[in-house]
């Protein structure tokens, strides 16, 4: 399939551009391990599959469906211990991109394409990810959804999309993309590879495997 038209390209980034599970999964399992210290939750081993899942959610979101009675100060603590965890090992070099990422954003930009990162995730972590793999450098715009008081991601998409060309697609593994994409009338492009199961991707107007479709697609 090739998509004609397309000038601007939403890219989600944990489960699309970035191997989160690499630094999330260690980071979770520290935050849970604070939980079960102060007598907050049972000692409980998680396998990678059973975390992935939380990728993709906003911060809120996540602590609402995993462990919603839990105190918000809770909440907060076992929150700050993860992101401070993730920050660092993605400073420590143990975080990837999934290979030749790099390659596809800096030819899509160089083909004209208006490139916008948007996450659902805090500004800390948005600007860790720049400072680390350099994103500045592909894309024209950074958001995150701490910059919108971490309304739903197509909420944010509503607000921004008329500042940049049409028209758009989004690329991303999770269903918030696809629904951003579906209630705004954008093209949507799942991400096969990431954390999201095949449901979620079944009404994208594209899925890939590999990022290096992207340029065959775009």
């Amino acid at each position: 399939m090739k998509l004609q038209g397309i000038k601007t390209v939403y890219f989600d980034y944990d489960g699309t551009l970035h191997n989160s599970i690499k630094t999330y999964a260690p980071a979770f399992r520290k935050g849970y391990e604070f939980l079960v210290k102060n007598n907050k939750a049972p000692e409980k081993i998680f396998k990678d599959e059973e975390i992935q899942k939380w990728l993709g959610y906003t911060n809120y979101e996540m602590w609402e469906k995993f462990m919603g009675d839990l105190e918000e100060s809770y909440k907060n603590q076992a929150s700050k211990i993860i992101g401070e965890e993730m920050e660092n090992l993605m400073y420590s070099g143990k975080g990837v991109l999934y290979e030749n990422t790099e390659h596809v954003l800096k030819e899509l930009k160089n083909r004209g394409y208006t490139l916008v990162f948007l996450s659902n995730c805090s500004n800390r972590y948005m600007e860790t990810a720049c400072n680390v793999y350099n994103l500045n450098e592909y894309f024209d715009d950074m958001v995150c959804c701490q910059m919108h008081d971490y309304i739903p991601k197509h909420e944010i998409l509503t607000k921004i999309k008329n500042k940049y060309p049409m028209n758009q697609v989004i690329v991303g593994d999770r269903f918030h993309d696809m629904e951003s994409g579906k209630i705004n009338n954008i093209d949507t492009i799942f991400c096969e590879y990431g954390f999201g199961n095949s449901d979620e991707g079944k009404d994208a107007t594209a899925s890939i495997k590999n990022i290096t479709e992207l340029l065959e697609i775009l």
